[in-house]
C-alpha cells in the first residue's frame, strides 16, 4: 500500500512529497514562462487576503497559483474553504423556498435528461421543482472520469496507510481535514465511512480539488448558485468518494432531509463514474422518479432505521404518485441532481461483479445550512 503511494507520489501528476504537518502554501520559485503571472505574487497576495480575512479572495488567488499542482496548496484551499463561510453564512437568500420555476417538460413526469450545454440555473431549478431530478448525461469527459477514478483509488490507499500508521505521509491523497472547532461534531465517523466503501473528499485535497475544478469547468457553481439564489456551501460529511462494493448488503430507501434539517435549501450531485444500474454489472441508483414535496413516513414498514423508509411506505408513496421505483441505467460521467427530498437508495443485485465509483456532494445555500453540517464553500 505505502509503495503505491509512493510511486503515484513520484509521478509528475501527484507533486512532490510533502509533510503531512504542513499549514501553509509553499510554492517552488524558479522561471516563470514568459507573460505568465510569477507563482509566488498570487502566493504571496493570498497571505495578505488570508490575513485579512478575505478568505473568499484568498481561495481565487491560490487556485491561479496552483496551476501546476502543489500539495501543500490543495492542503491550503481546503482550509480556506472552511474558514470562507464565515465570509457567506450571513448572506440574504431567497425570500421563500421553494422557488417557483416554470415547468419546461411538462409531458415527461420523469427527471428530464439534458446535456452539459444545456445546463442553467433555470432548467435546473424547472427540474426538481418540477420533477424531482435532473440527470445530465456526460456532464465529465471520459478523461475527467478516468482521473477522478484513479484519484479515488488514490485516496482510498491513503485512507488505509493513514489507518496502519497516522504519523505516515499519504498527502496529497489523503490528509484528514480538521475543521474549525465551533464546526467540529463530537465525533468524526471516518472509520463508518470508509466502512461503507466511502472516503470524504475534504479528506484527499487532491482529488477534492480535481473534482471542484471539474465542476466548475461545466459551470456547476454558477448554475447551483444561481438556484438556491447563494453561493454555496459543500459539506464535508456529505461529500464523499464512493468505491461501493458489488456485494453491497441492501441499501435502505431514504430522504436526507429525513436528518439533515427543517428548512435547508440543498443540490446534492450524484456523479456515476462507472457504467451502473439497469443491465450493467455494478451497484446503480433506484428512485421513485416524481417530486415528493414533503418528508415521508420513517421507521415503519420495515425499515432498517429510524431516518430510513421502509418498503411499504415506498409502495404507497409511488402508488399516490402513480409511479413505481426505477433503476436506470447510468454511463460513466453521468450525473443525477437532486435535493432533500428525493426518495432514493443504493441498488444492489445479488450477482453484480464490479464496484461502482462514484462521488456524492451536497450543497447548501450558507443563510440555512444545516447546523450539523461541515462548511466548506464552492
Amino acid at each position: 500500500m505505502r509503495r503505491l503511494l509512493r510511486s503515484r507520489r513520484a509521478a509528475p501528476a501527484a507533486g512532490p512529497p510533502t509533510s503531512s504537518a504542513a499549514t501553509s502554501p509553499r510554492l517552488a520559485t524558479g522561471d516563470a514562462p514568459p507573460g505568465s503571472t510569477p507563482p509566488e505574487e498570487p502566493t504571496a497576495a493570498a497571505r495578505a487576503a488570508e490575513q485579512d480575512g478575505r478568505f473568499l479572495d484568498a481561495i481565487d488567488l491560490l487556485r491561479e497559483a496552483n496551476r501546476d499542482p502543489d500539495p501543500d496548496i490543495e492542503r491550503a484551499l481546503v482550509d480556506l474553504r472552511h474558514r470562507a463561510f464565515d465570509e457567506v453564512e450571513h448572506a440574504q437568500g431567497r425570500p421563500s423556498w421553494p422557488p417557483e420555476y416554470r415547468d419546461h417538460t411538462p409531458s415527461e413526469p420523469g427527471p428530464p435528461e439534458v446535456t452539459p450545454a444545456d445546463l442553467s440555473s433555470d432548467v435546473l431549478g424547472s427540474a426538481l421543482v418540477n420533477h424531482g431530478a435532473l440527470w445530465v448525461r456526460e456532464l465529465l469527459s471520459p478523461s475527467l472520469v478516468d482521473e477522478l477514478v484513479s484519484g479515488i483509488d488514490a485516496a482510498f490507499a491513503g485512507r488505509d496507510a493513514w489507518e496502519d500508521d497516522p504519523t505516515g505521509d499519504t498527502a496529497p491523497w489523503f490528509v484528514p481535514f480538521e475543521p474549525l472547532p465551533r464546526h467540529r461534531p463530537p465525533h468524526l465517523s471516518r472509520a463508518w465511512v470508509r466502512e461503507g466503501g466511502g472516503v470524504w473528499a475534504a479528506d484527499s485535497p487532491r482529488v477534492f480539488r480535481q473534482m471542484l475544478d471539474a465542476f466548475d469547468g461545466v459551470g456547476l457553481r454558477t448554475v447551483i448558485g444561481g438556484y438556491l439564489g447563494e453561493r454555496p456551501a459543500i459539506s464535508m460529511r456529505k461529500c464523499t468518494l464512493r468505491r461501493v462494493p458489488a456485494a453491497l448488503p441492501r441499501a435502505d430507501w431514504h430522504q436526507d432531509g429525513s436528518f439533515l434539517g427543517a428548512d435547508i435549501r440543498s443540490v446534492n450531485v450524484w456523479l456515476a463514474l462507472t457504467d451502473c444500474g439497469g443491465d450493467a454489472d455494478a451497484p446503480g441508483l433506484e428512485y421513485i422518479p416524481r417530486r415528493v414535496d414533503h418528508i415521508v413516513e420513517t421507521g415503519t414498514e420495515g425499515a432498517m432505521f429510524a431516518w430510513s423508509v421502509g418498503p411499504g411506505v415506498v409502495d404507497s408513496v409511488g402508488s399516490s404518485l402513480a409511479t413505481t421505483p426505477i433503476r436506470p441505467r447510468f454511463r460513466a460521467g453521468d450525473a443525477l441532481l437532486f435535493d432533500d427530498l428525493f426518495l432514493h437508495r443504493t441498488a444492489t443485485d445479488p450477482g453484480l461483479t464490479r464496484d461502482r465509483y462514484a462521488i456524492e456532494s451536497w450543497f447548501f445555500a450558507p443563510s440555512t445550512y444545516p447546523s450539523d453540517q461541515i462548511p466548506l464553500i464552492f
